[in-house]
């Protein structure tokens, strides 16, 4: 890489997986953002992130014997794992000043680059009491919490890095909870600025500033009553944003706040990209697939394998095109290693009875109705009388429920509800307590990675690429990241979503499912096991070697930093 000395990216995002000892994250944006800052350590990128601290964490989940989900505080020592620094700001919001600290955390890259974290705390002596538990809880609280949060995030965060020293070059904004930052910057300019025009602060802003947007749910871009944005900020801040064409009426919407102030703004797959331009007319949204960190995801018996035979993979991930050398028996081996700690795991946890021989579907996320965590339970007798023929099959679930999505919660309370109904044929268990440790156990030790939303709600799906990174071909939607890296015969299967007549969608769909399963896996896994071989290592030759984080950061570097990579012998 050659960035200039003073090239600096500043990324925001409201969660980052650091660790899964760090609650600072709930699911696939934070683990998405966490995975981009591992790359940028590996890659050597001139990076520095800025989140909050969350002293109670998501939260953690309980689930009693009837799929209840309950949930608690998650109690963490963050001085445990994090530096804090001395360094502080001070913010006007609410009508009266906050005070906001500083920890910092150190991401360490495989030649010893470091990319600093930095988060943000406000639980400091002399803050009204309220105001100290603004960084408490991840996706907690009401509105004014929420927007008090983005504050904090997107303000003091950028004001933050000016008390290091800092100067980026380019701000990225990972989804719109940190577009404030855009409007500080804006505001900068405008008072830094002799005889200041609105267009010119906003042109330099831009120039400054890349967002990405990275949900089709309509719900997942927050959006604030004027009347509060006023309350929260005062009448004449708000006033001036309120200048901004088609920013601000009755409402602030974060994302489009990050879509008019960022001069490169993308999607997060080629369809999502397509989905968020038909959302947002009259704007220019780019395609930057996402990615998963490779080491960070590939299991130790598969990294084992990788470092025989791939030497570099690490450093870069296109060097995985090469796992067609790899004799398949490698590969096979190293999967059923994994697949016996998934297997110990879950036995541990009760008398599951799971065995390592038996056919093992994985599904594990965000419990949300439109990811349709029981579209494969939606024919229990279906599903039964096909583990019957092929022997068993077992079935491994996994995802917390929003505390509020009461949907969700029925969901998981569905899945225990059938448990007994498709024994013995068909064992399930729904794994509690999903985080970053058993996602990369169940990834990596099942034998087909299923994914069934309701499409095109799926932005893109990491999941799967962190499965196909261990050779677990893929069985999902046509929607996401699978629009792209489905090849049929090669790295999985496809339910094509084209609904007609008065069925229900999500009935033909199961149908589509399990006729699929039945007729296409299952046959070819028990009836023709070299041929299963090579599709493990098509995925990891076809699909791993592009989906991950060291090619997506090379992306945004050239198209969006302005920066200049040294092209790689294999490249185009």
């Amino acid at each position: 890489m050659t960035p200039a000395p003073k090239d600096l990216i500043a990324y925001f995002s409201m969660e980052i997986a650091l660790a899964s000892e760090i609650p600072t994250y709930s699911g696939g944006l934070g683990v998405l953002a966490g995975d981009t800052l591992r790359s940028a350590a590996d890659m050597g990128l001139p990076m520095v992130a800025v989140t909050l601290l969350y002293r109670k964490g998501y939260f953690l989940q309980h689930i009693d014997a009837h799929g209840h989900q309950t949930e608690t505080d998650v109690l963490w020592a963050p001085e445990l794992y994090l530096e804090r620094l001395p360094n502080e700001v001070q913010i006007h919001i609410q009508g009266r000043d906050l005070r906001v600290g500083l920890w910092r955390y150190r991401i360490i890259g495989f030649d010893g680059h470091q990319v600093p974290v930095y988060l943000l705390d406000t639980d400091l002596e002399g803050n009204h009491a309220d105001d100290r538990r603004i960084t408490d809880h991840l996706y907690a609280g009401e509105e004014r919490y929420r927007l008090t949060q983005e504050a904090v995030l997107g303000i003091a965060g950028r004001q933050m890095l000016e008390t290091l020293g800092l100067q980026p070059t380019r701000y990225h904004m990972n989804e719109g909870h940190s577009s404030l930052l855009a409007i500080d910057l804006l505001k900068k300019f405008w008072e830094s600025t002799p005889d200041p025009s609105l267009e010119a602060c906003m042109a330099a802003v831009r120039k400054l500033c890349v967002f990405t947007t990275h949900t089709p749910i309509p719900a997942g871009h927050d959006r604030f009553p004027r009347a509060l944005t006023e309350e929260v900020f005062g009448v004449k801040p708000v006033e001036m944003v309120a200048t901004i064409p088609r920013l601000l009426n009755t409402e602030l919407n974060m994302s489009v706040l990050g879509l008019e102030l960022s001069g490169f703004v993308n999607g997060v797959a080629v369809r999502h990209a397509e989905v968020s331009r038909g959302m947002f007319p009259g704007h220019e949204i780019h395609a930057v697939t996402n990615g998963v960190h490779s080491a960070t995801w590939t299991s130790p018996a598969m990294q084992a394998v990788f470092d025989r035979h791939l030497p570099g993979w690490r450093r870069h991930g296109h060097t995985l095109r090469s796992a067609q050398r790899i004799p398949t028996a490698e590969i096979v081996a190293a999967h059923r290693g994994a697949k016996q700690i998934l297997i110990d795991t879950i036995n541990a946890q009760g008398p599951h009875g799971f065995e390592v021989d038996r056919f093992t579907i994985g599904f594990a996320r965000r419990v949300t109705s439109y990811k349709r965590l029981t579209l494969l339970l939606r024919d229990v007798g279906r599903l039964h009388e096909i583990a019957s023929r092929w022997g068993s099959l077992q079935i491994v679930f996994s995802g917390k429920a929003h505390p509020k999505d009461l949907e969700g919660k029925r969901l998981i309370e569905a899945v225990f509800r059938q448990q007994e109904a498709l024994r013995p044929y068909v064992r399930m268990v729904f794994l509690p307590g999903y985080n970053m440790n058993s996602a990369a156990r169940i990834v990596a030790g099942v034998d087909l990675w299923l994914n069934t939303p309701t499409a095109p709600l799926e932005a893109s799906g990491t999941s799967g690429m962190k499965a196909a990174h261990n050779g677990v071909p893929n069985f999902s939607v046509r929607d996401g990241w699978w629009c792209e890296g489905y090849i049929a015969g090669h790295t999985g299967w496809v339910i094509d979503a084209t609904h007609t007549g008065d069925t229900p969608a999500d009935d033909q769909d199961a149908q589509r499912l399990y006729r699929t399963l039945d007729e296409e896996i299952l046959s070819l896994y028990f009836g023709n096991q070299p041929r299963w071989a090579e599709m493990m290592r098509d995925s990891i030759a076809l699909a791993a070697s592009y989906f991950n984080t060291h090619r997506m950061l090379e992306e945004y570097a050239t198209r969006a930093y302005g920066l200049s990579l040294p092209m790689h012998p294999t490249h185009r």
